[in-house]
């Protein structure tokens, strides 16, 4: 009999042949690395796409995946966190708006390219389109602005997209920034909040697979690439350092997670902030 992988009764069986197989089916098509302490937690996301199909266990559940590609979107939005907030880790768009902008201002440049990579249901992206139009002591009003989101997760992108939050997600933000770029919901959105159509429109939000090709432009200013690569064995990371290097541009930013440390895989950037790396190779 396989082995169960915890005592307590589950509504479907699930055994350690079962964990084995999720993670290597999510390593393999989206480079995640899912520890032992993660059992329980893809059984308790996985069950829910058994219900939704009917099917009475995984190994049922892995052979409808195989036949249905369509499938696989549905397995990595299950499988992958996605944990958000408007100017979280602010220290990165108080550098965006008040070193990067005004050094390229001083260059001479009018125009700013940026990605932001597992950018969730929009909160990152927004905030940083808030501070490049509204933190930054540069005035933006005759500037290009190109600002890429992606994420794996279409469910979220969906969300991103409409960039309508509750009010609780935004009630922390000063009144000044909420009264200019976000509208009240009234009606079916009372509760909500809206971003402003000039923001939303400084973006666009697609989804991408950080593991397949990237649909992004080259010589980007900066990329925010947040709480993604703590998912990732170092070989993985050390394979994407070195693609986030050829698409920013020589002197660009990356801005990295607080538990991510990129200087241990890769000689092409330098840390010269608080999690702020610039490219040097």
């Amino acid at each position: 009999m396989a082995e169960q992988l915890t005592s307590f009764e589950r509504e479907v069986p699930y055994t350690q042949a079962d964990f084995n197989r999720t993670r290597s089916i999510l390593y393999d098509c989206a480079g995640i690395t899912l520890a032992d302490h993660k059992q329980d937690m893809a059984y308790n996301r996985l069950v829910r796409r058994l219900r939704a199909l009917k099917l009475p266990t995984f190994h049922a559940y892995f052979s409808y995946l195989e036949r249905h590609e369509g499938e696989f979107s549905h397995f990595i939005n299950a499988m992958t966190t996605n944990l958000t907030a408007f100017f979280r880790e602010k220290h990165h768009f108080d550098f965006l708006a008040g070193q990067l902008i005004p050094s390229l201002a001083a260059q001479g440049r009018r125009s700013i390219r940026g990605w932001s990579a597992g950018c969730s249901v929009g909160e990152e992206t927004y905030s940083i389109a808030i501070a490049m139009k509204g933190m930054t002591p540069v005035s933006m009003d005759d500037w290009s602005i190109e600002l890429h989101a992606t994420d794996i997760d279409s469910s979220v992108l969906d969300t991103a997209r409409q960039g309508v939050y509750s009010l609780e997600r935004v009630r922390a933000l000063p009144a000044e920034v909420k009264r200019q770029w976000f509208l009240r919901g009234i009606g079916a959105q009372t509760g909500k909040a809206m971003v402003r159509p000039e923001l939303r429109q400084l973006v666009r939000f697609h989804q991408l697979n950080l593991m397949e090709r990237w649909d992004v432009p080259s010589a980007l200013d900066f990329v925010f690439c947040r709480n993604v690569m703590i998912y990732f064995d170092n070989e993985t990371q050390s394979r994407l350092l070195d693609r986030m290097a050829q698409v920013i541009r020589p002197g660009g930013y990356l801005f990295v997670g607080h538990s991510e440390s990129p200087y241990r895989l890769t000689d092409r950037f330098e840390l010269i902030g608080k999690t702020i790396y610039q490219r040097v190779k």
